[in-house]
């Protein structure tokens, strides 16, 4: 299949079925394959060809969906460019994928000739030029993911049609969803993997895609009242902010996921006993992309861990020398491929990254992530920590996500992030500052639970309190700078 044809059995069988929902309005199937349609068609009058990148800076509603599949079905690689980002940020992804075109949004700093704003769109929307029929080859550049760049400048990712379908494929399979799921997304469309687990997941259950435009915990709550969501997916911190709103009236769901971060245990549980549901943690990467292992559904979990390796995946730890380890072994996570069972030999490696005006491809093997964790021998993922945010003291190594699952425990802590801070005699030292909107925190109090759980050298000897921890648009913290942040509040 390409993601041409995602939507031709709902066309076939139920082509006035709901399709997509959003702050604008409503599509049916019927009614997003016309509109995607007309996308192409506006795009190939733009002058767009088969693998030219389409960059989109649009809010979440009706749009970016339409732009999206119209740009697939004429081959172009799209790419989103983030709202929020500050200009410098937006000129920079820019200039990653050097689109021909740019779909520019109210909240678009971006400017010049290749800028489509939305009065120019809506008017060659209306038009309905046609396009011409463009052969689909599934194995060729479609889309480009921008990794997080929480501690160094992003990455262009660039996949395939064919991983950006298998993602929902995978999970609709092993979930059971059909045409009664309604899953709500909050996180911006302009990030890929969420344009994956929305339209073309949805599209794939023949269910219907809610595109929310809010993510503050009224708004979310309100989206999935309204709109009656039966799957959401969020941030840790808007899980743990649902959790205080016990009131919110979350009923139509069955399943809450968390993801964009690690997800601790007491944010599961608060979550629990305010709604009823125990939220299913996940671990995904762009790389990936989307996500690679999952909580079962229902209520199983295991503490720390991020859920169950996904059945297309083969992911194992190895050493710093590339040997791949036992099962339960610590070392760095790496992606490849599973060649047992139904989905043998299904996922593909992302084609590479996008690099002065081609795809560079990956190195062969199983691809690094960047995570030092562990996969047991029936599948449980546990993540430790970032590799490279590993903090050295006095020769020792400490992983600040460790500590930081200590730390969240504390009901008032919101969010934590640990960094190090340089240290003459010791090379660095722990600190940790923590996000909470209520009164201030007793760090004495914090110390004594991290001395209770650490071993001594890893309890946080720094300490700092803010209103609010710099994330990115999938609610990560940005890692870079963190250590300068300690410093402009404790003069560490």
């Amino acid at each position: 299949m390409s993601i041409a044809r995602v939507l031709d059995a709902s066309l076939a069988e139920r082509p006035q079925a709901t399709a997509v929902e959003a702050a604008s309005g409503a599509w049916s199937y019927a009614g997003l394959d016309d509109r995607a349609r007309r996308a192409a068609g506006a795009l190939w009058s733009l002058g767009v060809r088969p693998g030219d990148r389409v960059a989109a800076c649009l809010p979440n509603d009706l749009d970016i969906v339409a732009a999206f599949h119209g740009a697939q079905r004429i081959g172009a690689v799209w790419a989103g460019i983030g709202e929020t980002l500050a200009p410098a940020e937006q000129w920079e992804l820019h200039d990653l994928c050097d689109p021909a075109i740019v779909l520019a949004g109210p909240r678009c700093l971006l400017d010049g000739p290749a800028c489509v704003h939305p009065d120019r769109w809506a008017s060659l929307m209306a038009r309905d030029e046609k396009a011409p029929a463009v052969e689909q080859d599934i194995d060729t550049p479609a889309g480009i993911a921008f990794t997080s760049g929480t501690s160094g400048r992003p990455k262009a990712v660039v996949h395939s049609q064919r991983n950006l379908l298998l993602p929902g494929a995978v999970l609709t399979a092993t979930r059971g969803w059909g045409p009664d799921l309604r899953k709500g997304d909050s996180f911006p469309l302009t990030i890929l993997n969420l344009m994956v687990l929305s339209t073309l997941l949805t599209a794939q259950a023949g269910g219907c895609s809610i595109v929310m435009d809010r993510r503050d915990a009224a708004g979310v709550a309100d989206w999935i009242a309204a709109r009656r969501v039966t799957v959401w997916n969020g941030a840790p911190a808007q899980l743990y902010d649902l959790a205080r709103r016990p009131e919110a009236d979350l009923a139509s769901l069955r399943e809450v996921w968390s993801g964009g971060g690690d997800t601790s245990d007491s944010v599961r549980h608060a979550f629990a006993e305010a709604h009823g549901l125990v939220p299913r943690v996940t671990y995904g990467l762009t790389e990936a992309p989307t996500v690679v292992s999952i909580d079962p559904p229902g209520s199983e979990w295991r503490p720390r861990a991020s859920g169950r390796v996904l059945p297309h995946y083969d992911v194992a730890s190895y050493d710093d020398e590339g040997r791949r380890l036992a099962s339960g072994g610590a070392g760095e996570l790496r992606l490849g491929g599973t060649s047992l069972g139904r989905w043998a030999d299904a996922w593909t490696p992302m084609l590479g990254y996008w690099e002065e005006g081609r795809v560079r491809p990956p190195e062969p093997g199983p691809i690094p992530t960047g995570d030092v964790g562990t996969v047991d021998e029936d599948g449980w993922l546990t993540v430790i920590d970032r590799k490279k945010l590993v903090i050295v003291r006095g020769g020792a190594n400490i992983y600040p996500l460790e500590v930081e699952r200590v730390i969240s425990a504390h009901p008032d802590v919101a969010r934590v992030a640990v960094c190090g801070v340089p240290d003459e005699r010791l090379g660095q030292r722990v600190a940790a500052v923590v996000e909470s909107a209520g009164p201030p925190l007793d760090f004495a109090v914090l110390t004594r639970l991290c001395r209770n759980e650490l071993a001594p050298y890893k309890v946080p000897e720094v300490w700092s309190q803010v209103e609010a921890l710099p994330v990115n648009a999938m609610g990560k913290v940005l890692r870079a700078g963190l250590s300068d942040l300690v410093a402009s509040r404790t003069g560490e």
